[in-house]
This record gives C-alpha cells, sequence and structure tokens, in this order.
C-alpha cells in the first residue's frame, strides 16, 4: 500500500488510497473506520469522579435504558455536553418528541442530518398520534412500524428490497451502494431491477416505480441502526451522567474542553442555569482540573490559570496533603511554609494571585504588590527550616514554642471588582465571577444598539454600537500606515470591529483592551461573519456609565450574567451548515480551471454538497456538483486560491 505524511502536518503515516479507491470497487482491500470520541474519555473521567466523590460505582454498561429521569432531561432539551443531541435544532426537536424510549433516540440521531431532517415532524406526529401513520404497502408495516412509518434505516431498506421486490441480502446490498453513491448510471440499473422484482412479487408496475422514487431514492443513502445505536448509546450514557451525577458530569466535560473558549463559556453558562456555581481556582480547593467542591460548587483547575507551570501544580496540590493542616492551608505564611519555594517565583505567584487562587489567604491587589516580599519570605522561611532552626522550635510543647512574625503585605487599596474582573480575564481567559458591565444592560440598549441584535436586516446601515474592547491587533497596511481589527464585547453578544488607517489615525489612541467604548460605523458581512467598520470612537469611563444608569433607573446590581459566544442567527447558521458549499467563479474562469477544480473535487470525495456559481454579467449560473466533498480547512484553501 503506498503511503504518505498527513497533509495536515502532523506527521501521521497515511495511505494514497482515497475512501473509494481502496475497497471493493478499487484495489479490492477491506476498509476499517477507527473513530476516536472525545465523549468516551468524559464518561469515564465523570466515573472516576463519581467512585472518588460519592465512593459510588457506576457500572456505566449496565445502566437501565429506560430510566425515567433520563428521558425527563431528554424531553426538557437540556443536553448541553449530551453527546449527539446539544444542538440548538436537536434540543427544540426533543422538546417536541419527548422521548420515551431508547429507539427515539437511535432515530433522532439518524435524521437528525442534512437531508432526513425534513421527515423529523413526520416522526414526532407518528409518536404522538399513531392513527396518523400511513403506510404505502401493508408489507411496509412490519418494518417501518417502530420509525412511524419513515424509513429512517439502511437495514430497513435492505429489508423492504428483499420482502417487496425478492431481492437476495447481496442483491438489496448492491441497491443500498448503488444509491448511496448517486451514479446515474448504477441508479438506473438498480431501479429497472428492483421494478421488475417487484412486480414478479404481483405488484404494478407504476406501484414499484413510485416506492422507488418516495422510499428508496431519498433514503438509502442514510445510517445503520447498527451504527446510530452506537452513537445513541453513548448519547443516552452521557444524558444518564448529567441527570444523576451533574456536578460530576460538567466537571469532567469542562476539562476535557479546557483550552476551548467558546465551550467553557456555553459550559460554565449550563452549570449556572443548573444551580451549579463555577467558581475561579483556589489553592485550598482545585486539583489540577476541573474540580467538584460540593454538589452545587465547581472550581477551575490549576491548569486553567495562564503562566503556571504543571509542575508547580503538583507541588502545590502535594503540599497542601501534607503537613500538620494537611487537606488545606491556614494562611499565607502555611502556604509559603509548606510549598516548596523552587516552584514559587515571582511569575507563579502573581499568576496565583491575580487568577483569585490565593483569595481565601490574602487580598489579590496586596499580594500581587508584594511579589519581592513574598517570594524571598518563601525562601527565607524554607531556607531556616533545612538549617534546622524551626525544627528545634518544632519539638518545643507547644507552651513552649516561639511564634515567628506573621507575614506582612503591602498595604494597598485593594482590588476593585472591575479590576477582579480583568485579571480573570488575563489570566483564566474568560469572566468567571461577573462581567464589567453587568448590570447595564437595559441603559446600553437605550443608548446604542446591542451586539447580539446585529442582523442581516442592518447591514450596509449607519448606526452606534457600545462594548467593552477585546484584542486590539495593529496591522501595517501597504501604503505604510496603521488600520486595526479588534473585537467588542457587551451583555448581549460580541463582533469584529474594523477601523482603517484615516479613522486609526484619528481615534486609535482610544483603543485599548479593556476599555469601554461608543462607536459609530457601519455594519457589513464578509464570508457569513458580521463586520462593523469603525468610523468614530469615543472613549467612556464604567463609573459615570453606572451613575448616569443609576440615576435613570437603569441599572441593575443584581442582573444575571449570562456569557455569550457569537453572534449569529441560527437561521443562518443552518443554512451554512446544512446547506451546500457555494464556490463563486467569474465567467473569466477557463476550461483548464474548471478542469482543475473538478478534479481536485473528486478527489476529497465526502457528504458535503457543494454548489458552483458562475457569475456573467449580472447574471449567475448556479450548477450542482452530482457528488459531496469533505470540507477540510485545507481543501477550503485551495478552492479559494482557484476562486482568486
Amino acid at each position: 500500500t503506498p503511503l504518505q505524511f498527513d497533509t495536515k502536518g502532523e506527521n501521521k503515516i497515511i495511505t494514497q488510497y482515497d475512501m473509494y479507491s481502496i475497497d471493493e470497487d478499487g484495489v479490492g482491500l477491506l476498509k476499517f473506520d477507527f473513530l476516536g470520541i472525545k465523549n468516551l474519555s468524559i464518561i469515564a473521567d465523570a466515573v472516576e469522579r463519581i467512585k472518588k466523590i460519592e465512593d459510588k460505582e457506576v457500572d456505566i454498561e449496565r445502566i437501565p435504558l429506560d430510566d425515567k429521569k433520563t428521558f425527563q432531561l431528554l424531553a426538557r432539551g437540556e443536553t448541553t455536553g449530551v453527546f449527539q443531541l446539544e444542538s440548538a435544532g436537536m434540543k427544540r426537536y426533543l422538546k417536541e418528541l419527548k422521548p420515551t424510549e431508547f429507539n427515539d433516540i437511535i432515530a433522532m440521531v439518524s435524521l437528525y442530518r442534512p437531508g432526513p431532517m425534513h421527515w423529523i415532524p413526520m416522526y414526532i406526529k407518528g409518536k404522538h398520534e399513531p392513527t396518523s401513520v400511513v403506510y404505502l404497502h401493508k408489507t411496509f408495516e412490519s418494518i417501518l412500524k417502530e420509525t412511524y412509518g419513515v424509513a429512517v434505516y439502511q437495514e430497513q431498506i435492505l429489508q423492504i428490497a428483499r420482502e417487496f421486490a425478492g431481492f437476495s441480502l447481496g442483491d438489496a446490498d448492491i441497491l443500498r451502494k448503488a444509491v448511496g453513491k448517486k451514479d446515474p448510471k448504477l441508479l438506473a440499473g438498480e431501479r429497472e431491477k428492483f421494478v421488475s422484482g417487484a412486480v414478479k412479487q404481483e405488484h404494478s408496475r407504476k406501484f414499484a416505480e413510485s416506492v422507488f422514487e418516495k422510499v428508496i431514492e431519498p433514503f438509502a443513502a442514510y445510517g445503520f441502526k447498527s451504527h446510530a445505536t452506537c452513537y445513541a448509546m453513548i448519547a443516552y450514557q452521557t444524558a444518564y451522567l448529567k441527570a444523576y451525577y451533574p456536578a460530576e458530569f460538567m466537571s469532567a466535560l469542562l476539562t476535557a474542553d479546557s483550552g476551548i473558549e467558546e465551550r467553557i463559556v456555553i459550559e460554565v453558562n449550563e452549570c449556572e442555569g443548573m444551580g451549579i456555581s463555577v467558581l475561579p481556582p483556589s489553592v485550598n480547593e482545585s486539583l489540577a482540573d476541573f474540580t467538584v467542591v460540593d454538589k452545587e460548587k465547581i472550581r477551575f483547575g490549576l491548569g486553567a490559570i495562564k503562566g503556571l507551570g504543571e509542575n508547580t501544580i503538583a507541588a502545590i496540590i502535594e503540599a497542601r496533603g501534607k503537613g500538620e493542616n494537611a487537606g488545606r492551608f491556614a494562611s499565607l505564611e502555611d502556604f509559603f511554609r509548606r510549598t516548596p519555594a523552587n516552584v514559587l517565583n515571582k511569575k507563579s505567584v502573581e499568576a496565583l494571585a491575580y487568577s483569585g487562587a490565593l483569595d481565601d489567604l490574602g487580598e489579590r491587589k496586596s499580594i500581587a504588590s508584594s511579589l519581592d516580599e513574598v517570594v524571598s519570605f518563601a525562601k527565607s522561611i524554607q531556607a531556616s527550616a533545612i538549617d534546622g532552626q524551626t525544627d528545634i522550635f518544632g519539638m518545643m510543647a507547644p507552651e513552649d514554642s516561639v511564634d515567628m512574625q506573621p507575614f506582612q503585605l503591602k498595604k494597598v487599596i485593594p482590588a476593585t471588582r472591575i479590576e477582579k474582573l480583568q485579571w480573570e480575564k488575563q489570566f483564566l481567559g474568560l469572566y468567571v465571577s461577573g462581567h464589567p458591565l453587568q448590570g447595564l444592560k437595559k441603559y446600553m440598549a437605550k443608548k446604542a444598539y446591542p451586539l447580539g441584535d446585529f442582523s442581516e436586516k442592518f447591514v450596509g446601515k449607519s448606526f452606534t454600537t457600545c462594548g467593552l474592547v477585546g484584542v486590539v491587533k495593529k496591522v501595517l497596511t501597504k501604503s505604510g500606515a496603521y488600520m486595526a481589527y479588534f473585537t467588542l464585547e457587551d451583555l448581549t453578544g460580541h463582533s469584529e470591529m474594523v477601523i482603517f488607517p484615516k479613522v486609526f489615525q484619528k481615534f486609535g489612541m482610544n483603543l485599548a483592551e479593556g476599555r469601554i467604548v461608543v462607536l459609530n460605523g457601519r455594519l457589513e458581512k464578509r464570508k457569513d461573519l458580521y463586520q462593523f467598520i469603525v468610523q468614530t470612537v469615543k472613549e467612556v469611563s464604567l463609573d459615570s456609565m453606572i451613575k448616569n444608569a443609576t440615576e435613570a433607573k437603569l441599572f441593575n446590581e443584581n442582573e444575571k450574567y449570562v456569557r455569550v459566544i457569537v453572534n449569529k442567527d441560527e437561521e443562518e447558521l443552518k443554512k451554512k451548515v446544512d446547506g451546500p458549499y457555494q464556490i463563486n467563479l467569474t465567467e473569466k474562469s477557463d476550461a483548464e480551471t474548471l478542469n482543475y477544480l473538478k478534479s481536485l473535487l473528486k478527489a476529497n470525495r465526502g457528504e458535503k454538497k457543494v454548489v458552483i456559481n458562475i457569475k456573467s454579467g449580472e447574471t449567475t449560473r448556479a450548477i450542482p456538483v452530482p457528488f459531496g466533498i469533505d470540507l477540510t480547512q485545507e481543501l477550503k484553501q485551495q478552492i479559494a486560491e482557484i476562486a482568486k
């Protein structure tokens, strides 16, 4: 077998054969698909946490498949983190379906994808109104009864071909492959074979053709029930763990998604909606990963703190479990006595302080302002212990012991709530205990358009928006002038801002991460994402906003903060995911270019549908590609080069 290194640059060895050349239609090798599913690791981690925390053994392979509490969770659509069932559309359908048996999950896993998705309402109606189910032929009832008249699985197609058209299992499998490949020549031959077979079974030719068109062609490319059952089992197991052991499951989920900010935001929101607080890390309670404190509290792990190395984390956790106060550090001095000084440099102590990990032991700003002193104290106290000085005192009776002078931090003005939040963002990657703009949602909506309201109807229009500046990226243009891209965030969403050279020259000094600004500009849409073209920038102070909002009775200090990720219209996102991939070309594209594009797409066959749009003057001709593609990032880049 010819081999090569993976083109993604991961140094993995792969075959040079594509998936179509390797099987019986090509060189005749047997092809196995090995799927690495992260959720299996999440399940194993959750089970291990349950054992450690609650001393319960959960045999995940033997949980009851008719558990009422699990199906109630699914029926409520509370499926964030549940394998295959957590998209917004799936949640909506689950609420409508109200699944009551394992077969419902198998069917939803199979139906929720491009193509069969439009049959979901029929399946739901059939479940709730059994009398509404109609079968094209009486022989179909025994085959399609479990799916309420909807042909969901390839096994059902094989059965129909056998019972309705008299096919052998081998012939039925050839039919399945022909329909799956959508090959016109193969399909025409199999259609005639199916119709002829049905006629021999004493069905009319017209009815047989109708069955082929309405049942066989639309459904045969869907999944095998055996495959869907495996996926449904993982979905059910994750739902079961979430229903019965929410803290352990969510902490395992958060750990698995560490480093993926978008997922962490979604999952922290989900925890809070479940009544579980997600707190900043703590040297007294956190392990390396997300840690369950109790049924209502999860802590960020020490590993989430930027700038804190693995050796430091391991040393802190080990030190916490030793000594007279094993399990907790009693004070800041106790922490520096027990944790090895060689892992407590200025950088690590700063990260611990600013992230909130030392909040139990001292005030954040005070510790961070005393870095030289605390590091020096740690070294000296441990050096004296090595010299035997503290050991002598340690051997004395309590009434004879000599107390060392307590360590004194610098006296500074305590950190404000805003400072703490900014440090959390810097060292943990997101605001954990709140948001700087919390309480101002109504006030800001009165003064500017919320970022979460950006939609198609605003494209091309000028208006005012307001928010918190995120990362600012300056770019030097060909003309030698600077422009910038930056994110703006409010309590409803965030969006990309663009400020061109002339405007940047005038207002660039107002742009810095963490500042609150009022922007005037125009909304545009590029590559399915909104961009706000900035025309003016005005910096505003948070104190003045709170003061003005309070006077206008629009400030709510108890306002609930729901973290947001991206501002996208769900239907537009659905179209982007489920609709065909669009390749836009101009009439200038010659035959050589088109032939190269054709060969490129053929070499990357997959399931994603493709439409090529060729623009000529004011008109555009859409050409559907007769096969799907495997749309990788690399292929996108290659297509973009052709379409230039």
